[in-house]
């Protein structure tokens, strides 16, 4: 199973709207159909970010996406690196990514060194989607 970092930004756009690709991405590890990673630095930022008044999430809403990350998820304590990094704040992202070996998506790749394992809901999607082409429609699999 394919194992993924989540930056606040796409949870975000996810709980904002349940179209386009965050959501998408946010729906599949619901579903158990990719593995997130997070750690209690990252889940604190989720909470932060959850709360803010801007958002009009409600307590139940934020509570529940919480939850929901501690239940599926799987806990990860990286050692900090020493890369550079424009916000300070994305470096647990970066961190816990590499050291879980997970692709981290966010909204923000800017923020982030240019690594092969960082990419936009959108690239990811694509990446998805070139997957599941490799897959050959005509192969059937069931018994019979």
């Amino acid at each position: 199973m394919q194992s993924l970092v989540i930056d606040t930004n796409v949870f975000i756009s996810a709980s904002i709207s349940d179209k386009g690709n965050p959501a998408q991405l946010v729906k599949m590890v619901s579903d158990g159909k990719r593995q997130l990673f997070y750690n209690s630095r990252i889940l604190s930022e989720y909470t932060d970010v959850l709360s803010r008044g801007k958002f009009n999430f409600s307590s139940e809403k934020q509570r529940e996406l919480i939850s929901k990350i501690v239940e599926i998820g799987v806990i990860v304590d990286p050692v900090s690196s020493d890369t550079p990094m424009l916000d300070e704040d994305d470096r647990i992202f970066y961190d816990t990514a590499k050291e879980s070996g997970a692709i981290l998506v966010t909204g923000n790749i800017k923020h982030y060194p240019t690594e092969s394992f960082i990419m936009t809901p959108t690239d990811y999607m694509s990446l998805k989607e070139d997957d599941d082409k490799a897959i050959s429609p005509s192969l059937d699999i069931t018994p019979g």
